[in-house]
């Protein structure tokens, strides 16, 4: 029950960062031009939003990607982990406070599935990995 359980948790996170990934990526210029706007008044630089801006959707993606797969699981959540508190700081910045508890909520998902780890059975790393 518990590799059960664990893999609708890992499959949730995995949906939702490959579905922003998914959708950002056919429109990556649009998506960082609007980033860029959204960042304008706030005390981060262009030439740090910039760079960010055409990255996180391919982090998404690709972190979405590999937890859907259960393919380098644990990199994965430490990095979907960061990519979230990246964007709790970015957001702080523009004091978008509706967004941060979805975020919240993300990261603490990416902790407990890390806590979790070892019921990651349904997972391509499984046949990779002995235990």
């Amino acid at each position: 029950m518990e590799t059960t359980s664990f893999l609708l948790l890992r499959l949730a996170v995995a949906i939702s960062m490959f579905g922003h990934g998914l959708v950002r990526l056919p429109k990556l210029a649009t998506f960082s031009n609007w980033m860029i706007g959204s960042f304008e008044n706030s005390m981060l630089p262009k030439f740090i939003v910039t760079p960010f801006s055409y990255i996180l959707p391919i982090a998404e993606f690709a972190i979405g990607l590999l937890l859907l797969l259960g393919l380098f699981t644990k990199p994965s959540l430490i990095a979907g982990g960061f990519v979230m508190l990246a964007l709790l700081f970015g957001t702080s910045m523009i004091e978008n406070w509706e967004a941060i508890p979805s975020q919240l909520i993300h990261v603490a998902f990416f902790a407990l599935l890390l806590h979790f780890i070892d019921y990651n059975s349904w997972a391509i790393d499984s046949f990779l990995i002995k235990k």
